[in-house]
């Protein structure tokens, strides 16, 4: 069964559409019925020609499920657990996934406390060739087992194979000897193919931001990743970097917006193939102002044009995108409103840097705990919206499909 939601019922929001004017945003949104349980959260949204997957981790005995489901004509699949286990690390920013390969295997990744506690913790990755019925044992990408933090991945279909970027914190462990690590974090980058046969271990960069998401796309000439930098005077713009010719470039700035940060601001990237376009959206605190933006690439990556601001003043970040076939962009974000309070909020963005009028698709909260709201695309020309719905506990994933008018 379908609801439709009791708070925004649905939306209907246009602009005029004229060769000078901003884009038109229609959106209709519906809530869906949640395969997630009661204390759940964490959701991640992927696509395949197939279908939307859906998973979240949800409490369980002592411990967790990292479980799966697939959005089929009659609604939600029976989720399937991939996981269970009480030593999962569980985070409100660094979440796990379920992605389909293009030969249609699924690929899971899920974080795992070690030992010391704290920010130990390492990714673990299975798959799945029977749609999530049984799942291999698990494989951890990186060659270091340091008891620092290992997580915050990307992940990309890449022919037969899957490519995982993450975020390696192995240089903050100390050397044999005593000596203090540099604790600077790295981005590094492993592919393995469907027979479980992995490829060596990449340096993409060696100083980054510490705890922001990575996320990744596949072009026509090959994948990108991309990061919050970190250079030494503190400035943490977003980057990003390209395998060229089967080698992974140096990371340049998506936009020189000079944000010095002391700390890591927990807001990660989002990127999209959008048509002949690559479009990168952010969440930027420089000059003591929040923004979200969004810039577009003819070039796959290599070049920017200046990017738009998209917020309505006051937002927290936390985005997503989702890119059309004709090169327009749909842009999701948090704005905060009265209070802790917040709203999941949508615009259509041009690669001319025109944007439509703010759709708001759902209430949120500013805290923590109602995390990164995760967009996917359906097979039908829908699309599909996860995100952790705090406004009572236990907290619970909640799922609105989204109708927008081409």
């Amino acid at each position: 069964m379908k609801k439709c939601l009791s708070l925004l019922g649905t939306l209907v929001l246009a602009a005029a559409c004229t060769d000078a004017g901003p884009p038109s945003l229609i959106v209709s949104a519906e809530e869906m019925l949640s395969p997630a349980g009661i204390q759940s959260g964490e959701p991640f949204v992927s696509s395949s020609a197939d279908g939307v997957y859906l998973s979240w981790l949800e409490a369980a005995g002592d411990g967790h499920e990292l479980r799966v489901s697939r959005l089929g004509e009659d609604g939600w699949g029976e989720p399937s657990v991939v996981a269970a286990r009480d030593d999962f690390f569980v985070n409100w920013a660094d979440f796990p996934s379920v992605s389909p390969a293009l030969d249609g295997t699924l690929w899971a990744h899920w974080l795992q406390r070690g030992p010391n506690g704290g920010y130990d913790y390492g990714v673990r990755i299975a798959h799945s060739s029977d749609d999530g019925a049984t799942w291999s044992d698990p494989w951890t990408p990186h060659e270091d087992g340091s008891p620092t933090e290992h997580g915050f991945v990307s992940v990309m279909p890449l022919g037969n194979s899957m490519g995982f970027a993450w975020l390696d914190g192995r240089q903050f462990a100390p050397a044999a000897d005593g000596t203090p690590g540099s604790e600077e974090m790295t981005l590094r980058f492993r592919e393995i193919d469907a027979h479980g046969n992995p490829g060596a271990e990449t340096l993409l960069d060696a100083k980054i931001c510490d705890c922001c998401q990575t996320d990744a796309a596949v072009t026509s000439v090959g994948p990108v990743v991309v990061y919050r930098d970190r250079t030494d005077a503190e400035i943490r713009d977003i980057y990003i970097t390209r395998m060229v010719d089967g080698a992974w470039t140096p990371g340049t700035a998506v936009h020189d917006d000079g944000w010095e940060i002391g700390g890591c601001p927990v807001n990660g990237p989002a990127v999209a193939v959008a048509g002949d376009m690559l479009a990168v959206a952010w969440f930027t605190g420089a000059d003591n102002t929040p923004r979200v933006k969004v810039a577009f690439s003819a070039d796959n990556g290599a070049s920017f044009g200046e990017p738009t601001i998209i917020d309505d003043g006051g937002p927290s970040g936390r985005v997503d995108m989702l890119g059309l076939p004709g090169g327009d962009v749909l842009v999701t974000w948090l704005e905060r409103t009265e209070g802790d309070g917040a709203e999941v909020r949508m615009r259509r963005v041009r690669p001319d840097g025109a944007a439509s009028e703010a759709a708001t698709l759902a209430a949120s909260s500013a805290g923590r705990p109602s995390g990164f709201p995760r967009l996917g695309s359906a097979p039908d020309g829908t699309f599909v919206m996860a995100w952790t719905d705090v406004s009572e506990l236990p907290a619970r994933v909640r799922v609105t499909r989204l109708e927008v008018e081409r």
